[in-house]
């Protein structure tokens, strides 16, 4: 019998499970997909060249490489635990500035707006953070719905949170910006692909969905398409979705945890990746494809070099891109800039729709009106025996692979003091 079992292999599951292992403990990781990496997932560049036929001569050398679906910024990344442990594997860690408020060229955006645009920003920002000691309030409350920027701090609201303002908490977003710092660096060789060799040499039963956890002996037992699995502690490391959603029943039920679950919604944030002939900006530019539009992209222009873009979208409009075409979306609004004899310079390579992954179902987590305690609801543990990790349950690193790896090492550390205590 496994000792502890950790359900889920996205960043706080291989997190728990490293550290459990490398302890000493008997530990084995289920994952209900068949793969690791959960919201951390990079994709080779050559299984996507090799979509459009033979890969071109010009493109063989980019062809190793790897994009990032999911996850893609080292974020905090100074104090950032896959900074160190990227550094420390032999990652190639990029501290390029991000470029996020930086218009190439001044495309479609000119230096003038984004004067006006940035200090709207930072008006609306301070009218949030000084409602702090009062009741939680939507962060639309702080700007106009008339006001010339709202949709572009919406487009903002959409990348940062996976949500419009509408939707998210004061008390929430203020404890993470609260925490947060401006070092957003990258890893070359992909995120995802970090986060997944942190894995090599633990125990791993991939395809492996839990259905059910019955906590009501003195062993655990974990029901799953595949038998039934025993435990004397279980870390749970899954996405809000799939608790809300009881995807997981416990027995006796937890109808706190399905509760904070439903109050910390995951947002939802996709991308679009463009191959592109001859670019001719440098390497980590960047566009706004619309500036006075909340539904438009982030573009990242060549990252590392590589000629390819890929297109950023969060909130209502990835929401609505989910069911059309967004590569193309994101075609137009560079054509738009760039103008239209770009437009057969951009070739598709692939489009995330997250929200339909299963056993994800979105990006990363939120926190509904009113609802920011319930983090801590959520990553409480039940009995000294069931243990909650994931970005959802860090009371201020939410949305991160960082906060999933912290929540995922602390809950390791508890089911280590608790197995010192009752062996």
């Amino acid at each position: 019998m496994a000792r502890t079992v950790v359900i889920g292999g996205g960043a706080a599951g291989i997190a728990a499970a490293r550290s459990l292992h490398d302890a000493g403990h008997d530990v084995v990781l289920v994952e209900a997909s068949n793969r690791l990496g959960g919201r951390a997932r990079s994709i080779p560049l050559a299984s996507l060249l090799s979509r459009q036929g033979a890969i071109p001569d010009q493109l063989f050398a980019f062809a190793r490489n790897h994009v990032d679906a999911g996850c893609g910024w080292l974020h905090s990344a100074q104090r950032n635990p896959w900074t160190s442990i990227a550094e420390a594997t032999g990652f190639s860690v990029d501290r390029s500035d991000a470029n996020w408020r930086t218009q190439w060229r001044d495309l479609g955006f000119p230096p003038e707006d984004q004067a006006a645009s940035s200090k709207a920003y930072s008006s609306w920002n301070a009218r949030a953070l000084a409602a702090l000691d009062g009741p939680d309030r939507p962060l639309s409350d702080f700007i106009n719905a008339d006001d010339k920027w709202r949709p572009k701090i919406d487009a903002i609201s959409g990348y940062a949170n996976g949500a419009n303002l509408g939707q998210v908490s004061l008390h929430d977003w203020a404890e993470y910006e609260d925490a947060s710092t401006d070092d957003n660096w990258t890893v070359k060789e992909g995120y995802g692909t970090l986060v997944t060799s942190h894995a090599t040499g633990l125990a791993v039963r991939p395809s492996t969905p839990v259905t059910r956890i019955d906590h009501s002996g003195r062993r655990l037992k974990l029901d799953t398409p595949e038998g039934t699995i025993e435990a004397d502690h279980v870390i749970v490391c899954v996405p809000t979705t799939v608790l809300a959603t009881s995807q997981i029943v416990f027995d006796p039920p937890l109808p706190d945890k399905h509760a904070a679950a439903a109050d910390l919604p995951l947002g939802l944030a996709d991308k679009v990746f463009l191959q592109v002939n001859r670019p001719e900006w440098p390497t980590n530019a960047h566009l706004i494809g619309k500036p006075y539009s909340a539904c438009t992209a982030s573009h990242r222009l060549s990252p590392f070099g590589w000629p390819i873009v890929e297109s950023f979208f969060g909130g209502d409009c990835a929401e609505m891109l989910e069911d059309r075409d967004a590569a193309q979306f994101a075609i137009d609004e560079l054509v738009g800039l760039l103008g239209s004899d770009w437009r057969n310079r951009f070739t598709p390579l692939t489009a995330t729709r997250w929200r339909q992954e299963p056993y994800i179902g979105g990006s990363y987590s939120h926190a509904r009106i009113g609802r920011a305690g319930q983090r801590a609801v959520l990553a409480a543990p039940v009995d000294g025996r069931i243990h909650f990790a994931g970005e959802a349950c860090h009371a201020f690193d939410f949305s991160t692979a960082h906060g999933a790896y912290e929540t995922g090492v602390a809950a390791a550390r508890a089911v280590i003091g608790e197995a010192v205590t009752i062996a």
